[in-house]
This record gives C-alpha cells, structure tokens and sequence, in this order.
C-alpha cells in the first residue's frame, strides 16, 4: 500500500496529464463526477487539515501582515495581471473580460494540497485560502466593474454558504482531530499526501469533463486561450516572491507561491451565471483550472525535490 501511495504522490503531474486527457477524449466520465465536485473538495480539505493541529493555526493568526499581504496580492497585482493578458491575448469581448476576473478569482481549494506536497506552510496556506475566499463576494463585484466596466450580480449568501461547508466546516474538524488524537492521525501522515493527489485528479477530471466540448470547440484558438492561462499562472509564482521582501521562511514562500498562482475557477462561472452574461466570459476559467492543475504538480515536484537536497546537505 504504501508503494503505491508512494506512485501516486511522486508521479502526480503524468497522473495529472493522463486524466486531464482522459477528461477530453472521454467527457462522460467527468461529467458523470461533476456532481460531486463540492463533496470532493470538502474530503480534500479534511484530508489536508489532518496534517496540522490548532497549534501552527494559532501561530498563523499571531501574524495578520501575512494575511493582509496576501489578500493585496490576489486581489492587486494578480487582478491587474488578469485584465493586462486579457488585453494582450483577446483585445476586447468576452474572453477578455473573462480572463479579467480570472485574475481577480480567490485562491483555489486544492491549493493546500499542493503546499503539502512541497513542504511549505500548509496552516498558513489554509487561513490565506479561507480568508481570501471569503472577502471574494464583497471585493470581486466592485473590481470587475472598475476594470471592465461590467456589473456583476453575486450570490453572496450562496458563495459563503459553499464556503463553510467545503472549507470551514472540514478544516475545523481535521485540525480538532490533529489535535485531539495526534498519536493516531499522525500515523497515517505517510498517505494524507498521496490521499489528497488521488481526489486533486478525480476533481480534474470532473473539471475537464464538462468543459471538453467547449475547449476543443475552439479548435486552434483554444491554444490562444490556454497560453493566456498559462501567462496569467505564471505571473502569479512571480507576484508570489514578493512575500521575500518580509520573510525568508521557505514554508511561508511556498504557501504564497500557490496562493497568488492558483484561482477558484468554480466561481468563475457561478458569478456569470447569477449575473446572466454571456457564457464564453466563464471560458478562461476553464482553461485556466486545466493549466493550474497541471503546472501546480510540477512546481510542486522541484520544491519538494529541492527539499530533499537541503536536508541531505544539512
């Protein structure tokens, strides 16, 4: 069991690129877990919340600067980043509105995991995702209307409903478990990595699935849209280092790297929908979840491998 937890945690990105073409090739299978996508991202956050106990959360909470740095990350630079790539790929219309608020999306859920996978800061991580998600409805509707000149209406109650049941709720029960019966949870830290990659690729094929016919509807031009993703994920790692100008923890650094680099694509298209505009203004979001969801694995293989060189040097 063991080597095969093992398999899945060390070869996460081919994994990661096998079902995001299974999800293309074979749409029904994701679409068949669509459905389940809220469930799966709670089970996530459980998982994840496993590894650390209401210790390193206080310690988090000792220092709000890191939180207040990183909500003018996601919602400054990176919100800039969305609208200047959505005028360099798209001029103007709805894929560059979308990839607008593509920048401007909250952190992704699967974030912590792959801090975990890297040996970052995975409470720090958590609270930054928590709390970025949750100032989303509040922040989000005024930017985009500031940047592109279109009104948003947001389901405040519905996104902060979603919130507590897939991220507060699970969160709170992992780390008062950590905590509670350390001795026993701790047992099991060799598979919560690998146990977390397994659910990060059925999300991915829930993700890919649903949106296979719109991503190979757009023949060529979908590789115009995936390059505007990756420009816009990329951006984000590189926001990211800003962290350095007020820590040279690594754990911190990382837990900054996918918090500015990973978006919640799901809201994406929730607000579109709520706001009854057009539907190709959700499109980069789309693209966008399918390229995080297969550099997130690589970026997190080489830290966690130079991890490992730092701690055979030591």
């Amino acid at each position: 069991m063991r080597k095969i937890l093992g398999f899945i945690e060390n070869n996460l990105l081919l994994l990661a690129v096998l079902a995001a073409a299974l999800g293309l090739l074979v749409p029904s299978v994701g679409i068949a877990l669509e459905t389940g996508i809220s469930p799966l991202l709670a089970l996530l956050m459980l998982v994840i919340s496993l590894t650390f106990d209401a210790k390193a959360v206080q310690i988090v909470f000792r220092k709000p600067g890191r939180q207040l740095w990183a909500i003018g990350l996601v919602y400054g630079p990176m919100s800039l980043a969305g609208w200047l790539t959505g005028r360099a790929f798209f001029g103007s219309g709805p894929l560059a509105a979308g990839q607008t608020l593509v920048g401007m999306l909250p952190t992704d859920v699967s974030a912590p995991l792959l801090v975990l996978l890297a040996r970052g800061n995975v409470a720090l991580a958590a609270v930054l995702n928590a709390v970025n998600t949750a100032l989303s409805p509040f922040i989000i509707p005024f930017l985009f209307l500031w940047m592109t000149g279109i009104e948003l209406n947001v389901p405040v109650l519905t996104v902060v409903t979603e919130l507590v049941l897939i991220v507060v709720v699970p969160t709170v029960i992992g780390v008062w478990l950590r905590t509670r019966f350390l001795s026993s949870v701790s047992q099991f830290d060799f598979a919560w990595p690998a146990l977390g990659s397994v659910l990060y690729l059925v999300l991915l094929l829930a993700v890919v699935g649903p949106n296979a016919e719109t991503i190979l509807g757009y023949g060529w031009y979908a590789l115009v849209i995936a390059l505007a993703a990756l420009a816009l994920n990329l951006i984000g790692y590189g926001v990211s280092m800003t962290a350095r100008i007020f820590t040279q923890d690594r754990g911190e650094l990382i837990a900054y790297l996918f918090t500015c680099s990973k978006k919640e694509f799901s809201i994406a298209a929730a607000f579109v929908a709520a706001s009854g505009l057009p539907s190709e203004i959700a499109v980069p979001a789309a693209f966008f979840a399918v390229i995080q969801m297969i550099t997130s694995p690589i970026a997190a293989k080489i830290l966690a491998a130079k991890e490992q060189v730092l701690a055979a040097s030591a």
